[in-house]
């Protein structure tokens, strides 16, 4: 069957069994073994990219950074490393109007560079930082905004395990991927931390002040547990950059510093069994979604499926400033839909050849992927990060509206950092 007519029959059913409510990774397998019989008319070939799909998954080593940066995390988050991590930026920033929602993100941007996964410090900062905020009078929607925004740094910041499947996706340097997302996970943190203060201090009623307010210092077994947080990423990161360790061996040092940390803070046995299966919970679906990716990717490249694409595009006569605001459109439609995850391996395969031809830099244009699949997170109907806040904070009453409506400030923020990548590629200026 020609290339083109298997494309438009597998983009029916892509979209078909998605909206069907199928898991993306069950979609991925179906749509790839069913366009690889298409085109070739043998069931040999399709069951051949299976077999060599999942035997080039489960045999990377590159692959165990995911589980092992996971697991450091969980670790983390049940013992209580984060709620200290909070304490200090809370006593830190008393100067600053709505410190404690800065304080929520700055111990984010933070907690994120250790977890790597969003949804970790989603639920980590709406149990510690939610009750907070509301017992000194802040306004719902704002502290709520600021718990959701600045749990989506976790997918910029490195360790991120976005930035890891993406480095796999394209086969490109994942320690390279890391470094170029450093900068712009910095300067969205900070803008986002600015918008507090300003908001705060615009709209005093929003956040009242805490100024009257005598409190107590962290004590010294809060400050090394906070503490313990920064001296795991410069533990991670900065042997990963200084090039003493790959992605893989620093996900297990860190989740060994992780474990040592989590010991220090008396994590009892049944808490270090339940974030083991809770890490599996995420851990399992990601591998199988990268296996049954792998088989996408090798179907669209055995099909010539890419070039059909890229061919269909220029024949639109977009341009490269069109093609890049077709990604992006695609890529925020998507959110609203289905994971970040499946998002990076349903479009990265076919979207990264145009955004090359179209003259974007690999570390560039993964940052700015980053952060229109993170906006994803927060935009309705979906919002990943949205409905896991109101699953995690303790309060029922809590309205997904509230939650969307606080996080929109956010949701800017990350369009502007992306178009000033667009403008001005600072991470590939910065790598090169």
């Amino acid at each position: 069957m020609e290339p083109e007519v298997v494309l438009v029959i597998i983009l029916f059913a892509l979209i078909g069994l998605i909206v069907a409510g199928l898991h993306i990774g069950i979609v991925l397998a179906m749509v790839s073994l069913g366009g690889t019989y298409l085109l070739f008319d043998d069931l040999a070939i399709a069951m051949e990219l299976a077999n060599q799909a999942a035997y080039a998954v489960l045999r990377n080593s590159v692959f165990a950074a995911i589980p092992l940066f996971v697991l450091m995390g969980e670790f983390m988050s049940k013992s209580g490393m984060a709620r200290d991590l909070y304490k200090i930026c809370n006593y830190f920033l008393r100067a600053l109007p709505g410190r404690l929602a800065v304080a929520t993100v700055f111990g984010n941007a933070v907690f994120s560079a250790v977890t790597g996964v969003s949804i970790a410090s989603a639920m980590a900062f709406s149990r510690v930082s939610y009750p907070e905020m509301r017992r000194f009078g802040y306004n719902r929607s704002y502290a709520l905004g600021a718990i959701a925004g600045s749990s989506s740094l976790g997918m910029l910041i490195p360790p991120s395990v976005l930035l890891i499947v993406w480095g796999i996706v394209i086969e490109e340097s994942i320690g390279k991927l890391f470094l170029a997302g450093f900068i712009p996970g910095l300067i969205l943190a900070a803008l986002m931390g600015l918008y507090c203060a300003g908001y705060a201090k615009l709209r005093p009623e929003a956040a009242p002040s805490m100024a009257e307010l005598d409190e107590e210092p962290p004590n010294l077994a809060e400050v090394v547990s906070g503490l313990g947080v920064v001296v795991l990423i410069l533990l991670v990161l900065g042997g990963l950059f200084a090039g003493l360790f790959t992605p893989s061996e620093s996900a297990a040092v860190g989740c060994a510093g992780a474990l040592l940390f989590s010991a220090m803070k008396k994590l009892k046995g049944w808490e270090y069994r339940e974030a083991i299966i809770d890490s599996g919970k995420t851990i399992a679906p990601i591998l199988f979604l990268l296996m049954t990716a792998s088989m996408y990717a090798k179907f669209l490249a055995l099909g010539g499926i890419i070039g059909v694409i890229q061919d269909t595009i220029d024949g639109l006569g977009l341009g490269p400033f069109g093609v890049t605001v077709l990604m992006i459109l695609i890529w925020l439609a998507m959110g609203t839909l289905i994971d970040s995850i499946s998002i990076i391996l349903l479009t990265v395969p076919i979207f990264w050849p145009l955004a090359e031809a179209s003259g974007w830099n690999t570390y560039a244009f993964a940052i700015f992927g980053i952060l229109a699949i993170e906006a994803g997170l927060l935009t309705p109907p979906f919002g990943l990060l949205v409905y896991t806040v109101k699953g995690a904070v303790p309060d029922a009453s809590v309205t997904l509206k509230e939650i969307f409506g606080g996080s929109i400030p956010y949701w800017i923020l990350m369009l502007v950092v992306m178009v000033v990548i667009w403008i001005w590629p600072v991470t590939a200026t910065f790598l090169t």
